[in-house]
Parts: structure tokens; C-alpha cells; sequence
């Protein structure tokens, strides 16, 4: 079945929005309204909040009330009834072209520099992580995940079994907080969940909000309820989020200084995207698709039996893998590995537009395929961008030699 979030902070997001829209340049005779309004909203996170503690949208609308209360001189104690609804005015920030310069990334901090460095995360499948130094992983990561997290956005996914009883896991809700940014941005929060993948923020905009550089923050819808990309020019970040089946794949580009922009590095959480997960929360899928190889081997020599319904074996997964991801690199191997674990061929196509997506985000084209396992990599390194290397000659000699002398007894 599918999951459904007990916490309705998005529901208390958009009456709020709906209330509000258009009151920031609010004379002082209105401004009790809107106070009315935090306090409305105020009272509508606090009924939520036990079975919000976890949610990212939640704790940033708490913040966000407290700031606007002050800003604002709100008194904490008055009417909490919802003021009426506004309709937003001619001429509204989504309308606007003009934007200062600041909030274009490469214009405003680049101006007398080189280009930025680049670089890119991924998220998709059982899940199958890519970090921003280019480490390969497929990890457990049950449950509610930090992929993202410095000055600029915060970004969390929620991973849950894919079958009842199941270690295998996968993307099923992904919430993404834009903070408030100068006068490019306001506070945005973006939040997808299987069958659900909006082509707007939780308040119901589609860009940055009031400010003057509203549009250096754009959603794009590319394909209705599969495909949407969110440009954040004010910090040169590009983000696609997918649906693929049930789930939901993730993959962003940003540059080198937006990654490693956070107050104090040594203390910061685990961020999966910059540290990938942690080693109690790694699969060596490579030593699983060995078994799985060995194990059809043998079944060959064996009296045949007949594979389950929706099942796939090896050789069937490889050479369904094969029709999308002709290159036999991590990412056919994560399509194999996802395959077996859950017969499911939709994680084939999230395997393909993963690939396809780095294609798009990369800025290092020799890097777009990994081959080798980089678990053990250390932090930084990247996967080599050539093929593995062929065996040598003299082992491979020594191995067929003993499989004749087997033969022979």
C-alpha cells in the first residue's frame, strides 16, 4: 500500500499561503490580519506537531513563524481566526523577468574569477547513491535521511521497503527547503511522495516568492507527475526529481562553494551526498551479483526449475538491463542487483534516467560511468572513468588449465 505522512504541515503551509498571498507590502492597517494568520498558522503546527517531529517542512515552518512574528510585532496571544482570502495582485513576482544581479550565481560571485567547479549527487533505486566526489554506494538507509544540508537548502529523503518483510528499500518521499536568500528568495519548501510529485512548492508557487530576484527560483514541470526540475540560479543549482514506478529518484548539480558552504563543517551531521552512508549501512551488491552468478551456474547443471512469477534470474536481469544500460558499468550493475532483489522492472528504467540525468548534470564527461567499487575509496577519490582492467595473462592461463585438469578427473 501506499505510504501516507500522518503530518499535515503542508496542509497548514497552504492556508497559510492562501490567506496571505499578496499582503507582504501590507500597509499598518492590515497588518493585525496577518497577524492573525501566524497565529492561525502557528495553532495548525502545533496540532500537528507530534507526528511531525521528523519532518524537515515542519521544523522550518516553526522557524519561519517565529521570524515573521517579529518581524512583524506580532503579539503570540490574539485571534487565530483565518482573515479572508486574497487573490494575488497584478503584476505578481511570478510574473517578473528582471532580477538583480546577485541572484545569478556565476554573474554575481564569478564576475572577475574562473568558472565555478561543479559537481554532482544522485539518489535512485534500492537506493544506489553517487556522491559529490564521485563514490559509488548502494546502501540500507531505512527511514528518514539528511542527503543535503548547508546554508543555502536543506534536502531529505525517506526510504521505505519495497516488499513486506523486505531489506530492500526505496525513495518514497523527498522534501527539499530553499532558505530565504537576500532579495532573491524566500523560504520555499518543495515535498514529493510516491504518486504525488507536484509541479509547485508546498505553498502553491511556482518560483521564489515576493522578492525581486523571485524567479532565480524555478520549478519546471518536464513530464506531468514524472518529471519536474527545480533551476535555483542563486546558487547555480540545478535539482531533478523523478518519479519511476512507485519511487522516486534525485539528482542535483551544484557547485563546489554551495556544497561546502556550512557554518562549522566539523560539527555538521551526516549529509549523505558530501560523507556518503555509513559503513553499517552499505551493500556490497558486487559480492551479491557474484553469488547470484554462481547460483545460476549451477542451476544450469541442475535439473531445471521453474522461476516464480516476476521473478528474474542472472542471466534474465543482465540481458534486461542490457536493452536500456548497453555499458556494463555501476549503473547496469545497480539495474542488475535491483532486479533480483525485487523483480520489479521499473528500477531498470530508474537505473536508466539516473544515468541519464548525469549525463545532463555532470560537468566532467570523462567521469559519467564508474566501473569499479569505490566503497573503499578514500574520501574525495574518484572511480576511475576507464574500463576495469583485463586479468593477467598469466592467471587467466593458470585458471583454464585447472579447469581442464578438473575435467579430466
Amino acid at each position: 500500500p501506499t505510504a501516507t505522512s500522518p503530518c499535515k504541515i503542508l496542509k497548514c503551509n497552504s492556508e497559510f499561503w492562501a490567506a496571505t498571498s499578496g499582503s507582504h507590502h501590507l500597509g499598518a492597517e492590515e497588518a493585525p490580519e496577518f497577524c492573525t494568520a501566524l497565529r492561525a498558522y502557528a495553532h495548525c503546527t502545533r496540532r500537528t506537531a507530534r507526528t511531525c517531529r521528523g519532518d524537515l517542512a515542519y521544523h522550518s515552518a516553526v522557524h519561519g513563524i517565529d521570524d515573521l512574528m517579529v518581524q512583524h510585532n506580532c503579539s503570540k496571544d490574539g485571534p487565530t481566526s483565518q482573515p479572508r482570502l486574497r487573490t494575488l495582485p497584478p503584476g505578481d513576482s511570478q510574473e517578473r523577468s528582471d532580477s538583480p544581479e546577485i541572484c545569478h550565481y556565476e554573474k554575481s560571485f564569478h564576475k572577475h574569477s574562473a568558472a565555478p567547479n561543479y559537481t554532482h549527487c544522485g539518489l535512485f533505486g534500492d537506493p544506489h547513491l553517487r556522491t559529490f566526489t564521485d563514490t559509488f554506494q548502494t546502501c540500507k538507509v531505512q527511514g528518514a535521511w539528511p542527503l543535503i544540508d548547508n546554508n543555502y537548502l536543506n534536502v531529505q529523503v525517506t526510504n521505505t521497503p519495497v516488499l513486506p518483510g523486505s531489506s530492500a528499500t526505496a525513495t518514497s518521499k523527498l522534501t527539499i527547503i530553499f532558505k530565504s536568500f537576500q532579495e532573491c528568495v524566500d523560504q520555499k519548501v518543495y515535498q514529493a511522495e510516491m504518486d504525488e510529485l507536484p509541479a509547485a512548492f508546498a505553498d502553491g508557487s511556482k518560483n521564489g516568492g515576493d522578492k525581486h530576484g523571485a524567479n532565480s527560483l524555478k520549478i519546471t514541470e518536464k513530464v506531468s507527475g514524472q518529471h519536474i526540475e527545480i533551476q535555483a540560479k542563486y546558487i547555480g543549482t540545478t535539482i531533478v526529481v523523478r518519479q519511476v514506478g512507485r519511487y522516486l529518484t534525485f539528482a542535483v548539480r551544484m557547485p563546489e562553494e554551495v556544497v561546502n558552504a556550512v557554518e562549522d563543517r566539523d560539527s555538521q551531521g551526516l549529509y549523505l551526498c558530501l560523507r556518503g552512508c555509513p559503513l553499517n549501512q552499505q551493500i556490497d551488491f558486487q559480492t551479491f551479483r557474484s553469488a547470484q552468478a554462481a547460483e545460476g551456474r549451477a542451476r544450469r547443471k541442475g535439473p531445471s526449475l521453474p522461476a516464480p512469477p516476476e521473478a528474474f534470474t542472472y542471466e534474465s536481469a543482465t540481458a534486461k538491463c542490457r536493452e536500456k544500460l548497453p555499458v556494463e558499468d555501476l549503473y547496469f550493475q545497480s539495474c542488475v542487483f535491483d532486479l533480483l532483489t525485487t523483480g520489479d522492472v521499473n528500477f531498470m528504467l530508474a537505473a536508466y534516467y539516473a544515468f541519464e540525468d548525469v549525463k545532463m548534470l555532470h560537468s566532467n564527461k570523462d567521469k559519467l560511468h564508474l566501473y569499479e567499487r569505490t566503497r573503499d575509496l578514500a574520501p574525495g577519490n574518484a572511480a576511475p572513468s576507464g574500463p576495469p582492467r583485463a586479468l593477467p595473462t598469466l592467471w587467466v592461463a593458470l585458471l583454464c588449465l585447472s579447469q581442464r585438469w578438473l575435467g579430466l578427473l
